[in-house]
């Protein structure tokens, strides 16, 4: 018992280190792959276009880095910049959203990588107390294992 809690809190401190070293390929490759769901945004009901819709409805914000990474989508070109970046739904005609000047005032103007990246930064400090205490409970699982695996190996040498 105390080998596979050995073992389990081993593999999760190697994730805990290999998500500390790696968290700037995380963000770079988020970023990769909300540009990629804005290129491929359209309207059917697809996973990437509703996931890009409720980041935008959630953190009220528009884009990846601001509202006019739309203009360089096909999405824009044809619809112009999607109704889940308005800030008030019944203020957003489809004529405003395909004039840039116009969505200014009634979209959501911050992009979402820094809001979705502070978001998570701000929630590392949980995330890191709860693992670490989870962590302890494991040693503390380990210590005891291991004493009651003595106190066992010893009682049995006297019963004999």
């Amino acid at each position: 018992y105390a080998m596979l809690l050995s073992l389990i809190f081993l593999i999760v401190l190697v994730a805990a280190i290999v998500g500390f070293v790696f968290r700037h390929e995380i963000k770079t490759n988020f970023e990769s792959n909300l540009n990629l769901a804005l290129e491929d945004y359209n309207v059917t009901a697809d996973r990437h276009s509703e996931a890009v819709d409720t980041i935008q409805r959630t953190l009220h914000c528009c884009g990846v880095q601001n509202y006019s990474d739309w203009e360089r989508t096909e999405y824009f070109r044809q619809r112009g910049i999607p109704q889940s970046c308005c800030k008030n739904q019944n203020d957003c005609s489809e004529e405003d959203l395909k004039d840039p000047n116009k969505a200014k005032l009634k979209v959501f103007v911050d992009g979402c990588f820094f809001l979705v990246t502070s978001a998570m930064e701000s929630k590392m400090s949980v995330v890191a107390g709860i693992s670490f205490g989870i962590a302890c409970f494991q040693l503390i699982g380990i210590i005891l294992s291991c004493c009651l695996s003595r106190y066992i190996t010893n009682n049995q040498y006297e019963m004999v």
